[in-house]
């Protein structure tokens, strides 16, 4: 069974007491148009649903029983347009966002918070994932764009760098090296080493760096995200590699940690905004791709703290 939706909608406003030709002119279709559309829904339910009444139409019993689902199927059918449009609306529409932890600190809220600044009523729906040598969210079609860093080597994806985020070496304030501005990670080879998981791109990084100083770290533990690391070398429990901390942060109050520079210029990670090619971005999220980029390129994010 077909059902012209038109039809349907006709059929619903003379039922509640427009004529053909209000109907006509309403909808901007011939009299005739009308009539016709009325003529083949009453063919598809199988029974008329309108009889006439001098001038007027009026429902026959049939038409009254079929009236209250109509009622409900174009009330749930308008409801879905108006989630439609809200949705590939620009200026009221969602932006479906995926970022690494460690970014949730300084650079997803000054993305979010400078965009809402111009467009007020955008809403985000925002997915925390870690940073994983895992398969991204995107090519799962959970999320619109992805802020990581992890450089997706997908053909299907596109990636765009966003920002160099220096790494430090974090000790303890009372640690001999805690007055050094630049150390070369050879002198805290004997250190135990505060880390993330195996799986994370981090301590994978963090890794490669003690490689290229010449030793391997001795790893005297392993959390899940970096606020646990940085307690636990607050407490006087070893060190550990952390990106550097930034203006307006929560974690920029550092206490009892200090924050030295790396002196390997590897001591780095790139910061990335990814995006499906093979899906057309809604007009709301290729807004914040523009809007992302425009902002790393002209140099707007919060800069390294001060110590950090």
């Amino acid at each position: 069974m077909h059902v012209d939706t038109d039809a349907v909608r006709w059929f619903q406003q003379v039922a509640d007491g427009m004529t053909v030709t209000e109907v006509s002119e309403l909808e901007r279709v011939t009299q005739s148009g009308v009539s016709r559309a009325l003529a083949r829904l009453e063919a598809e339910v199988g029974t008329p649903l309108l009889r006439r009444s001098g001038r007027t139409l009026r429902m026959t019993r049939a038409g009254s029983a079929f009236k209250r689902h109509v009622d409900a199927m174009l009330h749930q059918l308008d409801d879905g347009l108006a989630a439609v449009n809200q949705l590939i609306e620009p200026e009221t529409g969602t932006v479906a966002l995926a970022f690494e932890l460690s970014l949730g600190t300084w650079l997803v809220p000054d993305l979010v918070s400078s965009f809402r600044a111009d467009h007020p009523h955008v809403q985000f729906e925002l997915k925390q994932v870690r940073g994983e040598l895992v398969t991204s969210v995107l090519g799962r079609g959970e999320v619109d764009l992805q802020i990581s860093t992890v450089r997706n080597t997908d053909p299907t994806m596109q990636w765009r760098q966003l920002a160099i985020e220096p790494l430090r070496l974090a000790v303890p304030s009372g640690h001999p090296l805690a007055r050094r501005v630049v150390i070369p990670l050879a002198e805290v080879s004997s250190e135990p080493f505060m880390m993330l998981r195996p799986t994370s791109l981090l301590r994978q990084l963090c890794e490669d760096l003690c490689k290229q100083a010449g030793f391997r770290p001795t790893v005297g533990f392993e959390g899940d995200d970096l606020p646990t690391v940085r307690g636990f070398v607050a407490a006087g429990l070893g060190v550990a590699i952390v990106p550097a901390l930034r203006e307006g942060s929560p974690d920029a109050v550092t206490g009892p940690l200090r924050h030295i520079k790396i002196a390997d210029p590897q001591a780095v990670r790139g910061i990335g905004l990814t995006w499906s090619t093979e899906r057309r971005l809604l007009p709301v999220a290729e807004l914040f791709r523009k809007h992302a980029i425009d902002r790393a390129t002209a140099g707007l994010f919060p800069a390294v703290a001060k110590g950090g």
